[in-house]
């Protein structure tokens, strides 16, 4: 071995770069087939002393070994050599040879890579500097360039004067303002003074060093192109900062108008100030005017609209003349969410509407009443003409989506080809319970009647696995697997004679009783039925499965597993325990007619588990256990007593599934992360859904009361699923409804319609829980205001009115007893909700404690909305 090498894999960097110096390119070329075989060899076991040391000096030899400009590049910004690089200094050093052209292709190649490819600024800037060739302006470049000068701390000086010393201030500003998420690095800077970016930049462009219209005009197009919010934090304090002139302010008159209409609130805000403040100098035309109004006011966000009436109402004391073009432009926020929103625009409408001449505009403004709420509508029939509420409009019509149609399970691949191309599918993204299903239907099948080209499909499907390519020829199950299939791993790792078959027996025998959880008994007999199939293909392959749902929920037709007992008979197929057990839990037997002919011709067949169907389908219907309510915290959970129908002659595997559910002996800790298994779970036990919610209601909890994200997704196939939606399904609906994410909120809501499009909902019982999770403080009001209002947009109006008329009692009591009530803020958003549905609904009838609320003095929101509710319930008027 060359000394060369010998100081590469010594790690030796200097020795390294010394030696280099003394070759020509022809040498040092007859070196880099053995620098990439190094590569290789590393790159199995990256993590070792011995890779750690070399890999400096791996990193730089290669680079100084290779003549092509992108063989180079590629080299020097490689995954591999991203843990321990070279230093900058170092590798600018076996490079700085060359010729300055070559040494610009490098400079920008590297520039060009991805951010996230962590190229070294240092790197990228002593190239340019080499070269001397034009600046790089490429997102990795520009994000480098802001790190490096926001270190400041290393050198004492400021951002400032960095930024004064930088040779490519121009050129890399203005790639600034057009860089992907750049705010975030830009905030960890100083809010102000030298050090702030905002502030560094608005100097420059008062000194001359920056051209300062080049300048605002980017900056404003950054804000006008939107970005994540950290974004637009940064650059409208820079804009900020810049204290633009009057004389600047209206020749980007056009700028504030798009971004008033189109901005995030905090942007659209700072350019209303700005638009208003132009408008009541008269620098703003009334056509202006109109279009911004048109705009702000069909935002949501009730702070713009608010601001927007106002200056329309300074506007039109300055101006009375235009009445006619801004009153019609008012009556946007008509049609606003918020009724204060709606009062604030009719009282200036109703303010200026004696100043209006013209009959067109007249009729206009009578028009725009037709969107007002009932109370509203009612005072314009009077203050502007507009025509009262047909008796058509007055009868309300609840709208609900239909009621889902379960989905029938497609048979399973009839091809190897097939069904590998859905195990590929499978592996890279998850599956839903019917692919899931039929997959593993369709494994069981070919590996029963053409195992080998079943094999050989697999073969390139499953390469990438890591268990395939272990250097172990079997795969402990305590190694990986443990006491968790993994899907579908274990019945390939099994046709693929990677497990042992004395592991899969072990496994079958054993159990899972060791990792117990809130979700053990769940997750024991989904992993059962998996780890005993691979037993069984491996030992004495089923022909097909019994469990194979016939619906996407997880039912099974008594009918069709009848025929699948008849089929097992007349091959003289051994049934496996597991399997026939999920079997049993998923037949469906709320259809006691079906089930009872059908326990007649499983009787016939003269089989155990002929007789076994037959008793299964002839008993009682499916029961429900005790549930008994404990308080943990801020937290309502449920508990539920012993089920002994789920233990009687079911493997052991399956027993713990009747047994009770404590809420605190179980073990907290579990290794059930994952959020798609819970699909899986529900189609255990598809006719009862209560024994599902009752284990995942401190998961589902976590959504209001912790913050988390994603759990709450399983509640629209909770509502989908199966038998009776008790208290544990509304508790966990509750939760959702006040989850801290939109889109748990929204699947909360989604659940919440399902169950209303069945007949299933009890909203008393619902809204009687929220009121109770609202007192405890585990629900925010704000966000089941949210939520309540999505599902009233889509024409639920009286399901969210019999919710939250069981809701606000609660809270209205305690804040008439001085108790632990909501906040009055997120209490009066409710009853704005409850007085719409209201409304809408035409709902007549006394709501406790409302009077007491009502009669309170002031006119804060919270009163004013408990009149509003209070006159709705008392009239009775619908729209």
């Amino acid at each position: 071995m060359s000394s060369l090498m010998d100081a590469v894999r010594a790690g030796r960097t200097a020795e390294v770069v010394s030696l280099l110096d003394g070759m020509t390119d022809a040498e040092r070329r007859a070196f880099f087939p053995e620098l990439r075989a190094l590569r290789k060899e590393l790159r199995t076991d990256q993590w070792t002393s011995g890779a750690r040391r070399a890999y400096p000096a791996l990193h730089a030899a290669g680079a100084a070994c290779q003549t092509g400009a992108a063989g180079v590049a590629s080299w020097l910004a490689a995954s591999d050599m991203r843990w321990w690089p070279a230093s900058p200094g170092v590798l600018i050093d076996v490079l700085g040879d060359r010729a300055p052209g070559w040494l610009a292709d490098v400079a920008h190649r590297i520039a060009e890579r991805p951010v996230n490819a962590l190229v070294p600024y240092e790197l990228m800037a002593g190239l340019v500097r080499l070269s001397g060739c034009p600046v790089p302006t490429t997102e990795a470049y520009v994000h480098g360039w802001v790190q490096h000068i926001g270190h400041v701390w290393q050198r004492g000086d400021t951002v400032l004067d960095r930024l004064r010393k930088d040779p490519h201030l121009a050129q890399l500003t203005a790639a600034l303002f057009e860089t992907n998420d750049i705010g975030g690095r830009l905030a960890w800077s100083a809010a102000e003074g030298p050090d702030s970016w905002a502030d560094a930049l608005a100097q420059l462009t008062a000194e001359g060093s920056l051209d300062r219209k080049a300048t605002v005009g980017a900056c404003l197009a950054r804000l006008l192109r939107g970005g994540p919010a950290a974004d637009h934090r940064v650059f409208l304090r820079m804009l900020q900062a810049f204290a633009l002139t009057r004389d600047e302010q209206r020749e980007h008159t056009a700028d504030w108008l798009a971004l008033a209409s189109d901005a995030a609130s905090v942007v659209a805000g700072h350019a209303q100030s700005v638009l208003g403040s132009l408008a009541l100098d008269g620098e703003l035309t009334t056509r202006q005017l109109v279009e911004m109004s048109g705009a702000v006011l069909f935002r949501t966000e009730k702070k713009l609209v608010r601001a927007q009436l106002v200056l329309l109402g300074k506007v039109l004391i300055r101006e009375p003349s235009a009445v006619e073009e801004l009153l019609p432009a008012a009556t946007q926020a008509f049609g606003h969410e918020d009724s204060d929103v709606q009062e604030r625009a009719l009282k200036l409408v109703e303010r200026h509407v004696g100043k209006v001449r013209s009959v067109q505009v007249r009729d206009e403004l009578a028009s725009a009443a037709a969107q007002l709420i009932p109370v509203l509508r009612a005072r314009a029939v009077r203050s502007l003409g507009a025509s009262p509420a047909s008796p058509e409009q007055m009868t309300y019509e609840e709208v609900l989506p239909p009621a889902p149609e379960p989905v029938r399970l497609a048979a399973a691949p009839r091809s190897v080809a097939e069904l590998a191309e859905e195990v590929g599918a499978l592996l890279a993204s998850g599956a839903d319970v019917a692919t899931f299903e039929r997959t593993l239907d369709g494994l069981v099948r070919q590996a029963h009647e053409n195992k080998d080209a079943l094999v050989e499909a697999l073969a390139p499907v499953v390469a990438r696995l890591w268990w395939v390519t272990a250097d172990s020829p079997h795969i402990r199950m305590d190694t990986y697997f443990g006491n968790r299939p993994h899907s579908l791993e274990i019945v390939l790792a099994t046709l693929l004679d990677k497990v042992p078959t004395a592991d899969l027996h072990a496994a079958v025998q054993r159990g899972t009783s060791g990792f117990e959880c809130v979700h053990g008994a769940l997750s024991r007999a989904v992993n059962a039925r998996v780890w005993e199939v691979a037993y069984r293909i491996r030992t004495e392959p089923l022909p097909f499965l019994l469990s194979t749902p016939t619906w996407g929920t997880g039912l099974l037709e008594p009918d069709e597993l009848v025929a699948r007992l008849d089929e097992y008979r007349r091959l003289g197929a051994r049934v496996s325990a597991a399997d026939f057990a999920q079997a049993l839990l998923r037949v469906r037997r709320d259809d006691r007619a079906t089930a009872e002919a059908a326990a007649l011709r499983a009787a016939s067949l003269g089989t155990a588990e002929g007789e076994r169907l037959a008793k299964w389908l002839t008993a009682a219907g499916p029961a429900l256990s005790t549930a008994r309510r404990r308080t943990a915290g801020r937290r309502i959970l449920l508990e539920c007593g012993e089920l002994l129908e789920l233990q009687e002659d079911f493997p052991s595997e399956f027993r713990p599934l009747g047994r009770p559910v404590s809420v605190y002996g179980e073990r907290r800790y579990c290794y059930h992360w994952d959020d798609d298994i819970r699909q899986h779970w529900l189609a255990v036990l598809p006719e009862r859904r209560e024994l599902i919610a009752v284990r995942l209601l401190h998961d589902l909890s976590t959504v209001a009361v912790d913050d988390s994200r994603g759990a709450a997704a399983i509640l629209p196939l909770l509502a989908e699923s199966g038998g009776e939606a008790g208290e544990a399904v509304h508790l966990s609906v509750a939760y959702g409804l006040g989850a801290r994410h939109p889109e748990d909120r929204l699947a909360a809501v989604d659940a919440l319609l399902v169950l209303a499009a069945r007949g299933q909902l009890d909203a008393a019982r619902l809204g009687a829980d929220l009121g109770q999770l609202v007192r405890r403080g585990a629900v925010k009001p704000s966000r089941l205001v949210e939520s309540a209002r999505t599902a009233a947009a889509t024409g639920a109006n009286a399901t969210v009115w019999e919710m939250l008329r069981h809701t606000l009692p609660v809270l209205l009591a305690d804040l008439a007893t001085g108790g632990a009530a909501a906040p009055a803020r997120g209490l009066a958003d409710l009853l704005a909700v409850a007085a719409e549905c209201a409304e809408r609904t035409g709902a007549r009838e006394e709501l406790p404690h409302l009077a007491g609320t009502a009669e309170r003095r002031g006119s804060s929101r919270l009163v004013t909305q408990a009149r509003r509710l209070r006159s709705a319930l008392a009239e009775g008027v619908a729209a």
